[in-house]
Parts: structure tokens; C-alpha cells; sequence
């Protein structure tokens, strides 16, 4: 006969790990719709917490901007995002780094130039002194789809 403690170790503890690993993509899905909102509204003090400073983002264009440029373009709002959204997401996790997987949907402006569209992107996140933190992400446009 198992002890008791045969039994809790084999049974719950991986109950636990998988509560545990359901409570850090909720966190960090969490983190990165904040981070659409900051975006959204143009709160530089959001993108500051959560970008890491070695952030990079290779846009849709192939340019690759830092975190100073994307935190500029927060503050400054340019360009402005009516719709900033994330969906579609599937998360991944190795320990302190994740990579989440999905699709951006935004609507905005630059200058007189309005612009939409869904983009497929990949977001790398690594666990800084106990928070979640944007180190890399890549957007491809997705074409449009016909009905």
C-alpha cells in the first residue's frame, strides 16, 4: 500500500504545476493586453514598466526600432491607435521566458494617413525581478481576407 504522501506527491503535485502554469499565461496574457492599451491610449508609463530596455521590434516592413522609439511613439501618439487588440493567442512557456503567438488587429492614424489591418506576430517575454517583460516581438501583415 502507497503512503499518503506517495499519493499527494503523484497526484497533486502536478494538479498544482498545472494551476500554476494556467496562472502565469493568465498573467502574462494579462501584461500583454495592458501593454495593447497602452498603446491604445498612448500611456508611455505602461510601455516603461513592461518593455524591457533591450526591447526590439521588427514591424511588418522589416524595420527594427528599440524601446526608446517605441516608448517616443507612445508619448507622442504617432501614430494614434483607435484599435489596438490581441487574439487568437497561444502561449508557450520555458521557465522565466515565454513566447506568445497571435494576431494583432489595429485601426490608426499617422498624420492625414488612416491605416488598418491584422498582423501575425511573435512576442518573446522573459521574468525580470518578478515581472513579466517585452523583449523582442515581429509583425507580419496578414493579407486581407474576401468574403
Amino acid at each position: 500500500m502507497k503512503s499518503p504522501l506517495a499519493f499527494a506527491v503523484c497526484v497533486l503535485v502536478p494538479v498544482f504545476a498545472h494551476a500554476s502554469n494556467t496562472d502565469v499565461r493568465s498573467e502574462l496574457l494579462r501584461v500583454e493586453a495592458e501593454l495593447c492599451h497602452a498603446f491604445e491610449v498612448g500611456d508611455a508609463a505602461i510601455a516603461k514598466r513592461d518593455l524591457d530596455e533591450t526591447f526590439t521590434l521588427t514591424d511588418s516592413h522589416g524595420a527594427v526600432t528599440d524601446y526608446a522609439r517605441n516608448v517616443a511613439d507612445i508619448e507622442h501618439r504617432d501614430p494614434a491607435y483607435d484599435v489596438f487588440r490581441n487574439h487568437d493567442q497561444s502561449v508557450r512557456l520555458y521557465g522565466d521566458a515565454a513566447i506568445i503567438t497571435g494576431i494583432t488587429s489595429i485601426r490608426a492614424h499617422s498624420g492625414k494617413d488612416a491605416f488598418d489591418g491584422d498582423f501575425q506576430y511573435t512576442d518573446t517575454w522573459i521574468r525580470r525581478g518578478g515581472h513579466w517583460r517585452l523583449v523582442a516581438s515581429h509583425a507580419s501583415r496578414l493579407s486581407a481576407r474576401t468574403p
